[in-house]
């Protein structure tokens, strides 16, 4: 019985762990979203909205692969595991 509380605590804390650490991502995402905008609209006329709108998800996507990349090859797996589908 003791074991099992202490594999319970074990893994509460190591969901806390996980849920700060993904707070603290999302926190550096929204800085760096904007960023980012304040960057593009700086050298977008006003009217462009929309026009401006794509170049921030473009570049948002690019960093986004870039990053999924750099971020696989350092941790040694590949970006995209490969799925079998057996029948």
């Amino acid at each position: 019985m003791k074991e099992k509380t202490e594999e319970v605590k074990t893994q509460v804390a190591q969901t806390i762990s996980t849920l700060m650490t993904v707070a603290f991502g999302l926190i550096a995402a929204l800085a760096w979203n904007e960023a980012i905008k304040a960057i593009i609209t700086q050298f977008m006329p006003k009217g462009n909205g929309i026009v401006g709108l794509l170049i921030y998800a473009i570049i948002i996507t690019i960093i986004a692969v870039v990053a999924t990349i750099l971020i696989a090859r350092a941790l040694g797996k590949p970006p995209v595991q490969e799925v079998r589908i057996v029948e």
